[in-house]
Parts: C-alpha cells; structure tokens; sequence
C-alpha cells in the first residue's frame, strides 16, 4: 500500500464527498439490519402462536403485516442509500481519475527530450491510460467496497454479540483463516498484476510503433514476420493473464467454504443451545443464519477488493515511478526575460548524455538579429545538435552559450521558447485542420494572418487545391499530405508565430528550387529583423545567408559569405561545383 499513499492528497481533496460517502455507507448498512430482525420477530410470533402462547390471530396477522411493511420500507431505503453511496464514490473516482491524466500529462510535458528518447511512446501511452484505470478502480469501487464491508462487519458483529455472544464467536472463528488465505492471496496476486501491466505496456507499445510505420512494413512484406512477433508477444500476455486468473479463482470457492462452515456452525452449535435453553427463541437462530449469509457477499468481495488494490498499487508504482523522475531541463529565472536575438556560442563542446557521443567540439560563432547564419555539413556533424541547444532542449555549461550576452539558463524558459520559432528536419503535423496546424503556432491567429502565413510559405495554392482547403482535416501524422506540403505547413506555422528567433533545420529538403527561391525571398523580407538560422545541403538554401559555416565531426572546418567560400578550396566549393553541373545537366 505504500507506492498508494500518493492518492492521499486527492482524498483530502474530495473529503466532503468522502465523508458524505461513509455516512450514506452507514445509513444503508443499518437499514440492512432491519430485514434479518424482522423475519426473526416473524419468525418468533408464528412460534408462539403455534406453541399456543399467543390465540388471537388478529394480532398475529397484523404483526406479519407490519413486519412485511417495515421490511419493505427497510429494502427500499436501504436500496435508495446504497444507489447513492454507488453515486458518490464512482463519481469522486472519475474526478481523481480526471485529476491524476492531467497531472501525469503536465508532468510529461515537463520532461526532458532524453527522456523520451529513453521510453518507448506506448508505455507512455499505457501508464496514462490503462494504469490510470487501474487506480481508479482502487479510489472508487475498491473504496466503496471496503468501507460497505467494514460498516457491514462492524454493525452486523456487534449486533450479533449483543443477542447471542458464544454464538457470534464460533459463527465467526473461521474469519482469521480467511484472514491469512487473503494475505497469501494478495501478495501472489501483486507480483502477477505486476507482470501483466508490463506486458500490456510491451504490447501497446509494439502496436503503437508498428502501426505508426505501417507503410514501411507493407513496403518491405514483412507483414506475417510482424504478425508472428505480436503473436509470440500476445502468447506471453495470455500466458501470464492466466497466471493471474488461476490465482484469483481460487478467491471464490475459498469464500463460500468458509461461508459454508460459519453456517454449518450456526445451525449446530446454535441448535443445541437452543435445545439447552440457552437461546431463547428460534428466531436468534434464524436471524444469525441471514447474518452470516449476509456476509456472505462482503467475504466474497474480499478477494475482488484485494485483486483491485493490488493491480492499482502495481499501476501506480509504474507511475510513480515517472512523477518521480525529475526533468533536466528546469526553469531557474521565474522573472520574465525580453529577447531581443543575439546568440553567441563560446568555445561549446557538447556530448549527448544520453548516448555519451560528442556531438560539438570547441564551437564559436556569433549572430545578431537582421542576420541569417547558414549551417552545413555531412550528416552527423552536429548541425541540429546546435538547433537544440538554442531551444534549451539540453543543458549546457553556463558561459558557452549565451543568448543577448546571457548564459542561456539565466533566461525565463518560457520566454526563450516563445521567442523561437522552429521547423524541425522531421516535420510534424497533427491530425486536425490544415488552419489548426497553421495556428499552432499562434492559438489566436485570425484567418488572415493564417492565410498570409501560407502564402509566405508558398502552401496557399495547395491548400486552396484541397476539397475543404484550410478546413481540410489531415491524417495521422500529416500522412495525406506530401513531404514538400508538411514542410511548408511547418514553416508557416512558424512564421505566425512571429518569433525573434527562427531555426530552419534543413526544411526546405522536399521543395523544389522554384518553390525553394519563392519561400527565401519571402523569408527575406520577413527576417530583416530577426536572428535566423538556417540548416541545409543545397546552395541554393544557403547562398543568401549573412554568414555560412561548414561542419564536420562536431567541429566548424570553413566559414565565411557564400562568396568567400566559393574561392576556397574545400568542402563548400565542391559541393558548390557538383551542384552547379547537376543543374545544368
């Protein structure tokens, strides 16, 4: 119960609907005891008549009659409270469960990149989803169940004493077996709930990816390959849900012998002392046989409870486990930080701690705002590694990267963000409008402005060409759309943002070069005052650029205007001349 303790915070924020939980709990359990007291009365009155101790049968009829009626009203109300007692707990579940997405999504949210890098996305998936539900189980019926079985316990019990002491004791001597069955039980079902949330995590998340490169899978015909590795997969799932399930079986058939024995001890030990006079009416005998049957269905729960508690703590482990975890990157300046632009690297050397490779060596260069730098370099040279260090994706030492002359940590984190606007090499686009993607970038966008966004990056024509243009929704991932039209969408969607800062990593890849020359001519203008950065491969993408440094191994090699570059002998002048004779071929 330990990994649970972390819900207590959420219980004492719905207490008033807790406690009105465990009151209608008890109304309900008492208007339950009201029937097993009143068959005995009946009981007891028809004993007496035929016994001859009462004659006029008026009075018996009438006493059955009101019996009857108070038995009615007692089921009525005792049904009326436990529908709200289901209400109330079931509801207060849902707002804890509703809660503790939002909680774990924000937490997501804040992590680092490496730390997606290190988890696979379905296991994300599941423990926001399934271990959620599996938590909630605990907060709701598991609750309910618990607290209606201790009220019913108590109340029953007590009660019972009350007519029949050694009765009670031996109705209830079989209660510690049952005790030490559930706690060998439970710790079995622990380890096995343990191992099947993490299969369900393995699953969803083989699904999840294969799903995702659905088309590289039917490219390649390794259809039945994938097929028989879900299976293997499904096969161990199974293997280990029925594991699970042969434990949990063995709860209710323990139960009712149990059950079974209690009564069986009823009726014998309570049989003789009636006999010896001990008791003094058949109606004790008949009332504690309904009681313990009225246990019945509380024992029975045990095993459903326990099944519940253990599955939510297994579940609730994996997510604390991720609430736990502390993100890197944190927002040390909570005062806010105006950007102006100016970025400086400063002799930064950077390995990735994640993969302990050394992706920047020794690297310095300046750009001002109204100046463009342009990045080239083989792939692996650390090109985009510089992009994410500008985004404060990843740490580094204070001094080696400032940005307007401050060490980029001193910098409010949402503020820097806010100022970037950032194409990515893999463009990304969501499963909604194109105008919705577009506005990304800027949520209160007008029409207009996603309009003019479009046009300067040369897709309004395109999404003009779609049946429902900019309402047009997109598939997954932006799969309906061509590479060329996600990176456009991409770029737009950073210009109506409107940032101080804009970093292009190679986002002009899947565009011809008239589409090419229109995009940077428009940038052109947009950018005057603006610090831009530009990675690419082709000459044409960079030739404009105030300044252009070339890559390679993590360490700059040539630098300079595209004009310089050309006359040196080197890595931009051959690729100048092999890019020059392609064109003209």
């Amino acid at each position: 119960m330990r990994e649970l303790r972390y819900l207590n915070s959420y219980f004492l924020r719905y207490k008033g609907r807790l406690f009105l939980g465990i009151v209608i709990t008890i109304i309900a359990t008492v208007f339950k005891l009201v029937v097993p007291q009143k068959i005995g009365d009946t009981v007891n009155i028809v004993k007496q008549y035929t016994d001859g101790e009462i004659l006029d049968i008026a009075f018996v009829k009438q006493q059955i009659l009101l019996n009857i009626g108070i038995l009615l009203g007692a089921a009525l109300l005792s049904g009326f409270f436990t529908f709200l007692m289901r209400q109330t707990f079931v509801v207060m579940s849902r707002f804890i469960e509703y809660d503790l997405k939002n909680v774990i999504f924000q937490h997501y949210e804040k992590l680092s990149l490496s730390f997606y890098k290190q988890n696979r996305t379905g296991d994300l998936m599941n423990r926001i989803s399934e271990d959620v539900s599996q938590v909630r189980m605990y907060t709701g019926p598991a609750l309910m169940y618990s607290l209606s079985t201790i009220t019913l316990f108590i109340v029953v019990i007590s009660y019972m004493f009350s007519k029949a002491p050694v009765l009670t004791i031996y109705a209830i001597a079989p209660l510690p077996i049952l005790s030490i069955v559930i706690y060998k039980l439970s710790v079995m079902i622990h380890r096995r709930s343990t191992i099947v949330q993490q299969y369900l995590s393995k699953l969803t998340s083989f699904t999840q990816e294969n799903f995702s490169g659905i088309s590289v899978i039917k490219a390649y015909g390794i259809e039945n390959r994938i097929g028989a590795e879900f299976q293997t997969l499904s096969e161990g799932s199974k293997e280990k849900n029925v594991d699970l399930a042969k434990v949990q079986a063995l709860f209710g058939p323990l139960m009712m012998l149990l059950i079974g024995i209690s009564n069986i001890l009823v009726i014998y030990i309570g049989g003789q002392r009636y006999i010896n006079g001990q008791i003094e009416d058949i109606g004790t005998l008949v009332e504690f046989l309904m009681y313990v049957n009225m246990l019945t269905w509380p024992v029975a729960v045990v095993g459903f409870v326990t099944s519940m508690v253990q599955r939510a703590e297994a579940s609730q482990k994996r997510i604390n486990d991720f609430l736990q975890t502390e993100p890197e990157i944190k927002n040390e300046q909570p005062e806010s930080t105006p950007i102006v632009g100016k970025i400086a690297f400063n002799n930064l050397s950077f390995t990735y701690p994640d993969t302990g490779i050394q992706a920047l060596k020794n690297i310095s260069f300046t750009v001002a705002p109204g100046e463009t730098l342009a990045i080239m370099g083989n792939t692996g040279s650390g090109k985009s590694t510089i992009l994410e260090l500008i985004g404060r994706l990843y740490d580094v030492p204070d001094g080696m990267l400032t940005i307007d002359d401050k060490p980029i940590r001193s910098l409010n984190l949402d503020d820097l963000r806010n100022s970037i606007g950032y194409v990515p090499q893999d463009a990304f686009l969501f499963s909604d409008s194109i105008k919705n993607n577009i506005r990304f970038g800027k949520e209160d966008a007008t029409d207009d402005e996603v309009i003019a966004a479009a046009k300067s990056a040369v897709v309004h024509d395109n999404i003009q060409g779609f049946s429902k243009g900019y309402d047009t929704v997109l598939g997954e991932r932006g799969i309906t759309m061509s590479g060329g039209q996600k990176q456009r969408i991409s770029i737009a969607r950073a210009l109506i943002k409107d940032p101080q800062i804009l970093l292009f990593d190679d986002s002009l890849s899947a565009v011809d070069t008239e589409t090419e020359e229109q995009i940077l001519n428009n940038l052109m203008t947009l950018t005057k005052d603006k610090t831009t950065i530009i990675v690419g491969h082709r000459i044409s993408s960079v030739k404009n650029a105030t300044k252009i440094i070339i890559l390679e191994d993590g360490k700059i090699i040539q630098e300079g205007t595209h004009q310089q570059l050309v006359e040196k002998e080197g890595y931009y002048k051959e690729l100048y001349t092999k890019q020059l004779m392609e064109k003209e071929m």
